[in-house]
């Protein structure tokens, strides 16, 4: 059997097609779980058994953060929301996972995203720090597609 070595990324880009486009440093939330729903049976003498079944699938919320620059894309995305144009709002997106030669090494596509949050940078002008900004991603679907 080959040895499979984890993949490390040094960046990650996002695509939300006409919405915007850019590089984040961190990304999180590219998942899913179900509900456990369990049955319970009885059987022959009174012995009961229980079964676990998967009920309602849910995707985490995604949660990118970047530097703050002078863009107004996510800003204005998330403005659509908050005047009550969500269906506007909604798109499909990918967030691209690259390695240290700059290959593409994952990709996640989600469906019917919309940006429940966004939250500006800890502003102190004690520190060198880089200003991030903060988007959560709301979503119906995610497929790893590579």
């Amino acid at each position: 059997m080959a040895r499979v070595d984890p993949l490390t990324s040094v960046s990650f880009y996002v695509d939300v097609g006409d919405v915007f486009k850019g590089t984040f440093r961190a990304c999180s939330g590219l998942g899913s779980g179900s509900e456990v729903i369990e049955y319970i049976t009885a059987g022959p003498g009174g012995r009961t058994h229980v079964y676990k079944i998967p009920g309602v699938t849910r995707w985490t919320n995604i949660v990118l953060k970047r530097g703050v620059t002078d863009s107004m894309d996510v800003w204005a995305w998330r403005k659509q929301v908050e005047e009550g144009k969500v269906e506007e709002a909604r798109s499909n997106g990918s967030i691209v996972m690259y390695d240290q030669t700059n290959t593409e090494v994952g990709r996640w596509n989600f469906e019917n995203g919309w940006p429940v949050k966004i939250s500006g940078p800890n502003l102190d002008a004690g520190t060198n720090e880089i200003a991030i900004e903060e988007l959560e991603i709301a979503h119906e679907k995610l497929i790893r597609e590579k």
